[in-house]
């Protein structure tokens, strides 16, 4: 049977989604070891988006095979209660042999929450980057978002060394402000390594002033890293919804 779990985790603590053999802490390792624990067998899970180090996922999706017949509410119950705190299996479902969880996924939106107020965020600081720096123009840096929307090499917006294609395809990247933070939605269909806190980092530069919002169209042109902006924290960035379709 082929299983699949949406997961949520705040990733403050962990090194990332991807298992590593240096640590235990790391998502899939933590979901893995507890899984395995319960199934008596060594089970590895599939992830839809390999999150980096400090980023968290309110919707994230995962599935394992497995030969045994599971009691879908006894697994959830005991992931949950064995589980750190912060990490939760929010749902468990049977799906077709050939599902695959990375493959499934056809559109993926990241959320970047910018903390932009005077005071600190008190319930919010594990969620939002603090931002204390000159206002920013929220106008100009939806101008420059639109030069990324579209099918385009992000090579210069990330920081994978590999040698596969970096080609991806953003749909959509829209904005909402409130006295107190910004939030930046990223939909697409894929993201490359480090590409939506550099794309973040790129507009927050651009929102205050240090560059221009057609610059962007350069740093896609180029695929220079070394011309986009810096690269924002992690702890801004959340995997927000994850799509077999249209969101």
């Amino acid at each position: 049977m082929n299983y699949k779990m949406e997961i949520a985790y705040e990733g403050t603590r962990y090194r990332g989604w991807q298992r590593l053999k240096n640590t235990d802490m790391t998502i899939q390792g933590k979901i893995e070891a507890v899984l395995s624990r319960f199934l008596n067998v060594a089970t590895e899970i599939n992830g839809a988006s390999r999150t980096d180090s400090g980023v968290h996922a309110l919707h994230q999706i995962a599935n394992f095979k497995s030969e045994q017949v599971i009691d879908r509410l006894e697994l959830i119950t005991y992931m949950n209660q064995y589980l750190p705190e912060d990490i939760c299996i929010k749902s468990i479902e049977t799906v077709s042999e050939a599902y695959h969880a990375r493959f499934g996924a056809k559109k993926k939106i990241y959320l970047y929450r910018i903390w932009k107020a005077s005071y600190p965020p008190v319930f919010e600081r594990k969620f939002v980057t603090q931002y204390h720096g000159v206002p920013l123009d929220i106008g100009e840096m939806k101008s420059a978002a639109t030069f990324l929307e579209g099918e385009y090499n992000f090579k210069g917006f990330c920081t994978d060394k590999t040698k596969k294609s970096t080609v991806r395809r953003i749909d959509a990247i829209t904005f909402s402000e409130s006295d107190e933070e910004i939030k930046i939605f990223v939909e697409g269909n894929g993201f490359l390594h480090n590409m939506v806190r550099i794309i973040v980092g790129t507009l927050i530069e651009v929102g205050a002033g240090k560059r221009t919002a057609e610059s962007v169209k350069r740093i896609l042109e180029t695929g220079d890293r070394r011309i986009a902006g810096e690269t924002a924290p992690p702890q801004g960035l959340t995997l927000y919804k994850i799509g077999q379709g249209s969101i």
